[in-house]
């Protein structure tokens, strides 16, 4: 039970992450870095990631985000359908 609330907070997180740097890019403030996004969505925040990068069209456009986001995701459900 535990573990199911915490996937659906960090993958909250993760959508209101990607909100928040898409804000700061347009108003050009200090953004916040790859690295943290990448931890994010590593943490188990790629669903709620991937969604928010798409809504919100941030990201979109950079390969590594193109590509890494959904291979993680993918990487992480499959891990959830062998241990849940």
């Amino acid at each position: 039970m535990f573990f199911k609330i915490y996937l659906i907070i960090i993958n909250v997180v993760a959508f209101f992450v990607v909100k928040s740097d898409k804000r700061k890019a347009i108003k050009n403030k200090f953004r916040i870095s790859e690295k943290n996004l990448f931890l994010i969505s590593i943490l188990g925040g790629s669903i709620g990631f991937y969604i928010g990068m798409n809504y919100f069209r941030h990201k979109t456009n950079k390969t590594k985000f193109k590509i890494g986001i959904p291979f993680l995701m993918l990487v992480q459900i499959i891990l959830l359908s062998f241990f849940v």
